[in-house]
């Protein structure tokens, strides 16, 4: 779990994308729902938490 604030909000259709700023200067990006994104209140400015949850990380090369 990251604690960051919300840098970007992008409404689509029927997602959201959100944008995070979290520690280290790193932007976490995440898709929601349009309802979701409602219910919590997104907008820039705001401090939300990114909350992560793999089963599994994919590492690749070039």
């Amino acid at each position: 779990m990251f604690k960051g604030k919300v840098v970007e909000v992008r409404d689509g259709k029927v997602n959201t994308e959100v944008v995070l700023a979290v520690a280290g200067g790193m932007k976490v990006v995440a898709m929601i729902s349009k309802e979701s994104a409602g219910h919590l209140g997104l907008k820039k400015g705001k401090a939300a938490y990114a909350v992560i949850k793999a089963s599994s990380v994919m590492v690749a090369v070039d």
